[in-house]
């Protein structure tokens, strides 16, 4: 006699269970009891005598756990089985371990590694378990998939693991292949009650939304996204990778102003009633950029913007500012090269071509990891984010240009983060001011009267002058 399917399942697990199509897929979350229910399914199907059963997952401990609920499954339902490791050949001739159980019926399920070749010539229902993460996907399918043909059943689970990969693929195509698509976030699974089922008890809505938190702040937002979420992680059109972002990021970076004891450079993204204001400070170390500083400016009043600016534009081991001049930005870019000069302040348009070559230049140095970001915290989350969220765009008539995408972390996203860091760069340029002696606060009127003096020196030169040239003043 079969359980009681309420008594052990939740809701998303029973809709798996009495779908009873012979091709299902199902993007998954981590964690979320998917073998626990598969296995149930697989054990029902043996006892009933229906067909053998051939798992696959990632690793060996997967498989092992798979067979554990297999045994629990078997004496539920009343069957003898008998579970062991038994030595088999593989299609090469070549001898593996693979862990079976028997039933009384003559029907095996058989937990195998992730080998292709293992699924080639076998009779019977199949069981992909966390097929997005298989190294060979393609081969893996090619064995597999014959199955259907005979009238066996297929079952595909997984986590996400981008878009590029077979399981993304047979999602986006499931009508093509005769697939069935099961879709369980975490969001899903706590609604429909496993945070109870962990807990033992029914939790509070307080209780739940602290558990999710928790999870995501541990799990990080690639991982989140992916593996928990459903949201494969598009990074064959990503500018910056997540994984060239998180090479080049360190914990300890962000300073206070008043601890900066070299030179730095400055950029500032400027926006007022949607975008954020940013400004972006990096400390400079020969050709490297570490950033020490980012201040965002939520709907900020210009005055308070410039007031802001002016902090960091007067702090002697300012080297060097890069301002966005576009639209709400000419004031400030304006005033700030009239108070500091327009050698140390540079008033950047933001057009295709220019843009182009702050973000290439970025990119550079964050492949070569001379351009390091801060990776803990709330404001390292939302930068990665930021960062990860530029595309480079190629039009039909040849032109690159570079949009941000919309992402969850940043829905209104104009990439604020990394144009603030890009002019921080372009401020910076490719080497460190040579300091010539010690700075100190008295001599601050000094430098802005050089500045001054070099205005008047270079009038009438203005889009002319190479400005790396200036370090040659200090």
């Amino acid at each position: 006699m079969a359980p009681n399917l309420n008594r052990y399942f939740l809701p998303y697990q029973i809709a798996w269970l009495i779908d009873d199509s012979p091709f299902k897929i199902w993007g998954k979350t981590r964690r979320g009891g998917m073998t626990y229910v598969q296995s149930y399914e697989d054990v029902r199907d043996a006892v009933a005598g229906r067909w053998d059963v051939w798992f696959s997952s990632a690793d060996e401990t997967a498989g092992r756990e798979y067979i554990l609920y297999c045994e629990m499954w078997a004496k539920l339902f009343n069957e003898a089985a008998k579970a062991f490791d038994e030595q088999v050949l593989d299609d090469d001739g070549h001898p593996i371990t693979v862990k079976r159980i028997t039933f009384r019926n003559g029907m095996r399920i058989t937990a195998l590694t992730s080998s292709p070749s293992q699924f080639r010539s076998k009779g019977g229902k199949v069981v992909l378990d966390e097929f997005a993460w298989n190294k060979d996907q393609d081969a893996l399918w090619a064995a597999a998939e014959p199955v259907t043909t005979w009238g066996f059943p297929l079952r595909i689970i997984s986590t996400h693991n981008g878009m590029s990969c077979r399981f993304y693929k047979l999602i986006q195509n499931a009508a093509a292949v005769g697939a069935v698509v099961h879709k369980t976030t975490i969001y899903d699974a706590v609604e429909q009650g496993l945070l109870d089922k962990i807990y033992g008890r029914k939790t509070t809505p307080a209780e739940r939304i602290k558990w999710l938190n928790e999870k995501r702040s541990k799990a990080g937002p690639t991982s989140w996204d992916q593996e928990y979420c459903c949201n494969p992680i598009d990074e064959s059109t990503a500018f910056l990778t997540y994984g060239l972002i998180e090479g080049c990021t360190e914990k300890g970076l962000l300073l206070a102003l008043e601890e900066l004891r070299n030179p730095f450079v400055l950029g500032m993204d400027i926006g007022r009633k949607r975008n954020l204001s940013v400004i972006w400070v990096n400390e400079l170390a020969g050709r490297r950029h570490l950033t020490r500083i980012v201040h965002p400016m939520e709907k900020t009043a210009f005055r308070i913007q410039y007031a802001t600016l002016k902090t960091y534009l007067q702090h002697p081991l300012c080297h060097r500012a890069s301002i966005d001049n576009g639209g709400m930005g000419a004031q400030i870019a304006e005033d700030a090269q009239t108070d500091f000069g327009i050698y140390r302040v540079e008033s950047v348009t933001f057009n295709n071509a220019g843009k182009s070559r702050m973000a290439e230049l970025v990119k550079t140095l964050i492949e070569d990891r001379d351009f390091l970001l801060p990776g803990y915290g709330p404001l390292a989350d939302v930068i990665r984010e930021d960062f990860h969220s530029m595309r480079q765009v190629v039009s039909a008539a040849g032109n690159t240009r570079f949009d941000p995408s919309e992402n969850e972390e940043n829905p209104n996203s104009h990439a604020d983060f990394f144009w603030s860091a890009a002019l921080a760069v372009n401020a910076g340029g490719t080497t460190a001011p040579e300091i010539i002696g010690s700075i100190t606060t008295k001599s601050m009127d000094e430098i802005i009267e050089r500045n001054r003096r070099l205005d008047a020196i270079f009038e009438g030169y203005e889009g002319r002058f190479d400005h790396s040239l200036t370090r040659t003043f200090r």
